[in-house]
């Protein structure tokens, strides 16, 4: 099973661009392209998060529009901070499991060798997320449901500090009970997070958390304190996780980019290695 993991898009309506100087748009669309180019084709989109920079109408109709116009797989989503769940749900209601909850967008995928369970931690209003009482119950009984099936979590706030002081303070909040929930399921292999527009990876319980670049820009790599963060146009990037019975789920990480190459390997022929 090959799953493609984007997040960040920050689309925004048709001719404009986030933050003054990020063309979001272009960006959304040079990362579908990439992912329907892929053969063998990934199996399933997921999308943790920030689908839009200001969660409004215009921008919710534009990103359906390039969804539908270049990918054909399967897509599953859950709302990020700069998202409003309340147009989120009724804008993207056609993407499978978006109006699955009676208030939240949160969801159980059960069809493929790996069961996602799609998490939504928005506090609306805030850029900080939380899980409530209610969410976690559900999360324990849904996990409780298929003990023995290997099982990814998307959700877009990470439950963890990763260093970089202004985005820890828009982490997940209060993650401890989340973090015991899933030291309960050892199914749990892998969480998958966006966020913090950066790769990163961290373990909780026996689970390996992963955050996922973001297609379009980057947020600086800066340990200091009091740093008030800012943005970078390293190269935009997604998580490809490839899961078999062999080797469980496996990460890389793909470049949107288009780079020289690819040349062959030509060694020399004094090169120790050659078998």
């Amino acid at each position: 099973m090959l799953i493609a993991q984007l997040t960040d898009l920050h689309v925004c309506a048709v001719g404009q661009s986030c933050n003054r100087v990020s063309e979001t748009n272009m960006f959304a669309v040079r990362a579908f392209r990439s992912v329907a180019a892929m053969k063998p084709a990934p199996d399933v989109v997921l999308i943790t998060g920030d689908l839009t920079e200001s969660g409004m109408p215009a921008e919710y109709a534009n990103l359906t529009s390039l969804l539908r116009q270049h990918l054909d797989m399967p897509i599953y989503v859950i709302p990020g901070n700069h998202d409003r769940r309340d147009n989120f749900r009724r804008d993207l209601a056609f993407l499978r499991g978006v109006t699955a909850d009676p208030e939240f967008v949160q969801y159980a995928v059960e069809d493929y060798p790996v069961r996602l369970i799609m998490l939504d931690t928005v506090v609306f209003g805030s850029a900080h997320g939380e899980l409530r009482d209610s969410q976690l119950a559900w999360l324990d009984l849904t996990l409780a449901a298929a003990p023995d099936k290997p099982t990814m979590i998307g959700m877009h706030h990470p439950p963890f500090g990763c260093g970089i002081a202004h985005m820890d303070k828009i982490a997940l909040r209060e993650p401890e009970a989340f973090a015991a929930i899933v030291a309960r399921h050892s199914q749990v292999k892998r969480i998958v997070c966006g966020h913090h527009h950066r790769p990163i990876f961290a373990q909780l319980g026996q689970a390996i958390v992963s955050i996922a670049p973001s297609v379009a820009h980057q947020v600086e790599l800066a340990f200091d304190p009091a740093d008030k963060g800012a943005f970078t146009f390293e190269p935009p990037a997604f998580h490809l996780h490839r899961w078999t019975h062999e080797d469980g789920i496996v990460t890389h990480m793909a470049y949107v980019e288009n780079f020289p190459g690819p040349y062959p390997f030509v060694s020399h022929p004094d090169y120790p290695g050659r078998s």
